[in-house]
């Protein structure tokens, strides 16, 4: 086979910049990276005030050693992500008052369910691993008090919960970290994790406008945007993020931190700025999740590889090591295809920049220094574009670009000064209160709430996992719905309540969390070590015929058989409080706490049997069953 010449200028250049070691460890980062698996949750406490940072920690057990596999520093309790190899592993967290990351005796913690493991299955992520921090050291915490979460003390506590103020003068924000976030990813997790961070306290009276640097990219990329936007309007946030990762594993982590900014500030508008492969995280993000977000208004995109690259294919080819996002970014690749399955929501302006300095390399079509002006230029999201602007800079002098700022400025001003010409969005919020009784030991829950226009040729709305009782929640378009309040582990009372949402009206709807008993969760594959990297979540099988479910103990004996191929629509079901099963999707309901035995029957595979406990207000992640195929005779 004969290398064309593009090729080997990629491998020249790979090998300009990485030494054989450097090949070995990213090879050996790439394989941990897909044998891993990211579990995501909440940590919470009734201690008031709360003056210490917070430490989270998932280790395993062997007899009575315990080898901590992955820690994060928290700078208050709330949401955090570790990475942890295949196998079973416990959580716990500790109040770290000295910030020596020793749980020490007196220090408050908890440990997620306490002494029961939870099995990571190497790849994807487990979620909703929610639990609480104690006033005192809780007698289910099994992590031996004096113990240290790591051999050597950071020099600087840095947290990775969302809304940590960041300084971008701190090392950890330079272009060198950047780059580490590329060729490094799990190492750059590992120590500075992904995060949204502010750069200064947050101001409900200002809209957020979220950042989100490319390749190799860091906030400093930014600077010149912080400097010059009307910050008496306007709040820069910024995505950090290893840039090297699945890029579909960072759309989730973006949803993740998102999620838990929007239930702690209830914003009202969200703006998006992106540069380069940024671009193509911000668009998976709005493609797959952008319906729990209504509040995004406004994305720019800058100097995007739209088209995807062709030297990440030839990177994938040849490369004796492959960083997960190049296969993400080859133009025929599945990650690319599924950006324009469906198109942004009209509800978002979108503008396309992009950039057309580039270099004389005759081997090199037209391009802006990096990116060809063919996949800036896509045809796919041109024709989505509300405007798009062309500047004569290159890839990296556009984010530091006079006249690219103005323009960029003139469409903030366009969308909110009084005279502009943006269209004003015509609707209203409504005030949500809800009451609900748990044991205090429980996580408290995290409902969702779910507008269905009466209007049936419009879309459903879902705002997942809104924040405390007694919150005004929009802005949503004008019209009549219905709203439900869906929460895992409990019943909502009344089952829906009609609502009329309209500029200058705050309607007050009311509901009750019961503690209910539900068993939800899908059918999947065994893992594909080159399709499911730490952080993706796992597909349900929905090709798979699956025969039967069987859920039975504590006085319960429920088959389910699943219906295939018909219009089906989950939100109807799971309101409906009836047992059901769709493809490889089921749901049991109002079940009494005890221990049950699963039993999945499916044509071609192996029957699953697997042992889960169910406990009524207690939540629980969504089961992941795992179908083996038949072996041959």
């Amino acid at each position: 086979m004969r290398v064309s010449r593009t090729v080997f200028s990629f491998i020249f250049f790979l090998s300009s910049v990485m030494t054989g070691c450097a090949f070995i460890h990213l090879q050996k980062e790439v394989e941990i990276i897909h044998e891993s698996t990211i579990l995501v949750g909440n940590v919470s406490t009734s201690i008031v005030p709360w003056q210490m940072p917070v430490v989270v920690a998932a280790y395993a057990k062997n007899k009575d050693i315990r080898k901590v596999a992955h820690y994060t520093i928290l700078h208050e309790p709330g949401s955090y992500e570790l990475m942890v190899p295949k196998g079973n592993c416990f959580i716990f967290a500790f109040g770290d008052t000295n910030g020596n990351l020793v749980y020490e005796a007196g220090e408050p913690a908890g440990q997620y369910i306490g002494p029961q493991p939870i099995f990571a299955p190497g790849g994807g992520v487990v979620s909703d691993l929610d639990f609480i921090i104690s006033e005192t050291s809780s007698a289910n915490v099994d992590f031996p008090v004096g113990s240290a979460v790591s051999p050597k003390r950071p020099k600087k506590l840095h947290s990775t919960l969302p809304g940590a103020l960041a300084d971008l003068d701190d090392e950890l924000f330079s272009d060198a970290y950047g780059i580490k976030g590329y060729w490094e990813p799990m190492d750059f997790f590992k120590e500075v994790g992904g995060n949204i961070y502010f750069l200064g306290e947050y101001d409900p009276k200002k809209i957020p406008i979220l950042f989100v640097h490319g390749a190799a990219g860091s906030p400093q990329n930014w600077k010149y945007f912080f400097d010059n936007i009307d910050l008496s309007r306007y709040q820069p946030w910024f995505y950090y993020y290893p840039s090297g990762s699945s890029l579909q594993s960072m759309s989730h982590l973006l949803l993740w931190k998102l999620l838990n900014l929007r239930i702690k500030y209830n914003f009202d508008e969200l703006y998006i700025t992106a540069h380069s492969m940024g671009g193509l995280v911000v668009r998976s993000f709005l493609l797959d999740h952008g319906h729990y977000f209504p509040q995004v208004k406004l994305f720019i995109s800058i100097s995007t590889p739209w088209g995807g690259e062709k030297l990440a294919e030839s990177g994938v080819k040849y490369s004796p090591a492959v960083i997960p996002a190049w296969k993400d970014m080859q133009p025929e690749g599945e990650f690319i295809k599924s950006l324009f399955h469906k198109t942004i929501s009209p509800e978002i302006d979108y503008y396309l920049f992009f950039g057309h300095k580039g270099n004389r390399n005759p081997i090199r079509p037209n391009n802006d220094g990096a990116v060809t002006l063919t996949s800036q230029l896509d045809l796919r999201p041109q024709s989505e574009a509300k405007m798009i602007y062309g500047f004569n800079e290159n890839h990296m002098s556009i984010l530091s670009s006079r006249e690219v700022l103005a323009q960029y400025n003139a469409i903030l001003a366009a969308r909110n000064e009084p005279n502009g010409d943006a269209p004003q969005f015509k609707g209203g919020k409504m005030q949500v209160h809800y009451s609900f009784d748990y044991p205090a030991e429980n996580p408290r829950p995290r409902p969702s709430l779910l507008l269905s226009p009466v209007d049936k040729n419009r879309a459903e709305i879902i705002l997942y996992h809104v924040g405390d009782t007694g919150q005004d929640f929009g802005p949503f378009p004008a019209g009549d719905y219905k709203v439900s309040m869906i929460a895992s582990a409990f019943r909502a009372e009344p089952h829906t309540i009609p609502v009329t949402i309209a500029a200058g009206k705050i309607p007050t709807l009311k509901f009750s969390l019961i503690p209910q008993g539900n068993f939800l969760g899908y059918i999947t594959m065994p893992l594909d070590k080159s399709d499911n990297p730490a952080g993706i979540f796992r597909a349900p099988a929905e090709n798979v015929r699956i025969q039967s479910i069987t859920l039975t103990g504590a006085g319960v004996n429920r088959t389910l058989i699943p219906l295939q191929g018909e219009v089906f629509n989950y939100s109807d079901h799971y309101l409906s409080g009836k047992d059901y099963a769709f493809k490889a999707w089921f749901c049991f309901f109002d079940l009494p706490e005890g221990p049950y035995e699963l039993t999945i029957k499916a044509e071609g595979y192996e029957h699953s049997t697997t042992e889960h406990r169910v406990v009524p207000g207690q939540l629980n992640s969504s089961q992941v069953i795992e179908l083996n195929p038949l072996k041959s005779p």
